[in-house]
């Protein structure tokens, strides 16, 4: 059927990333919007079981094939435009994350079709898709307006609630048998887990993070300070930690950890969506920088425009006097 909105499952070492459930919801407001049906595409080996989990949509299309076991950006693209080819979706929504980056460009590539990446909302308006989109590490947002299909869209996390686009029902499955023609340039061997550290930030109610706005290896003290008074850890974003300030296993974002505290401070981190990826999801965030349009303060629960290095002593000395007084 022409006209389908199409969700690209992201799956990864047998289970569905929170980025497919983010767009199934987005993906289920934009084709009930349309009028026409929602449809994921699962692509995998031995994982046709997974479509159970996808009932927001109205059916899966499902290909197997050993190939498609890991996430081989050029080898899903090649399945995924030559269902688009047949079938011609009006739009495709496609994970941007770590596992599939590239899958993407790679389609649109292959279908001479039109692409928007960073893409962070997609709405309906006079009939016609639009795309809201993040350039320049978040710095500047576009709209732009697809005039062509099928439009593939590189869809930032944080899109919708992962929760809003779970469902209870079981979706039509329709196997389709599809051969990849190309050899994968690269075969993954195996997966090798990172060091922890001498931290576990996965496991830490309360989260200090600091970024270029901590200016100084020396200030780092004062964001353990805060950290020791809350109960939590130090964490970073990529600078400080290409900096050598902070280990790696200390980095928070989409070349680091992705983490969900209950309280994640953000210290001087200006939000750009590299690091909002690893910690959008903790339940209180709160955050300092000097900047008032920084991005970070969009997905802020409190926000104060200031320099962290002036407000970090008076915040950690009022910790322990607000215990007191509800001790």
């Amino acid at each position: 059927m022409t006209g389908e909105i199409w969700v690209l499952t992201e799956q990864w070492r047998g289970r569905v990333s929170e980025i497919t459930y983010e767009n199934l919801a987005l993906g289920r407001e934009l084709a009930d919007a349309l009028g026409t049906p929602l449809v994921a595409i699962l692509l995998g080996s031995n994982a046709k079981d997974l479509a159970a989990t996808l009932g927001k949509a109205d059916r899966v299309l499902y290909v197997d094939h050993p190939l498609l076991e890991d996430a081989v950006p050029q080898v899903l693209a090649e399945v995924l435009a030559g269902l688009a080819k047949e079938q011609m979706p009006r739009a495709v929504l496609v994970p941007l994350t770590n596992v599939g980056l590239g899958v993407g460009s790679f389609t649109a590539a292959r279908l001479q079709a039109p692409a928007v990446n960073f893409c962070k909302d997609v709405r309906v308006h006079e009939g016609r898709l639009e795309a809201s989109c993040v350039m320049y590490g978040g710095k500047i947002e576009s709209t732009v307006a697809l005039l062509g299909s099928p439009a593939v869209l590189g869809m930032w996390p944080g899109a919708r609630p992962a929760e809003n686009g779970r469902a209870a029902a079981s979706p039509a499955v329709e196997e389709i048998q599809v051969v990849p023609r190309e050899a994968p340039p690269v075969r993954l061997k195996k997966y090798i887990e990172p060091e922890t550290g001498d931290v576990d930030l996965t496991r830490q109610d309360v989260l200090v993070a600091v970024g270029r706005g901590i200016q100084a290896r020396e200030n780092i003290e004062l964001a353990e300070e805060l950290a020791q008074a809350l109960g939590g850890a130090v964490c970073a974003s990529r600078p400080v930690i290409d900096q050598g300030w902070l280990p790696l296993s200390r980095q928070v974002g989409k070349s680091g950890l992705t983490v969900k505290p209950k309280l994640y401070v953000a210290l001087g981190i200006s939000g750009a969506p590299e690091h909002v990826e690893g910690m959008k999801n903790s339940g209180l965030i709160v955050a300092v920088n000097t900047d008032p349009q920084a991005p970070i303060f969009n997905v802020a629960h409190y926000g104060i425009v200031g320099d962290a290095l002036d407000w970090l002593p008076a915040f950690t000395a009022a910790i322990p006097r607000r215990k007191s007084q509800h001790a």
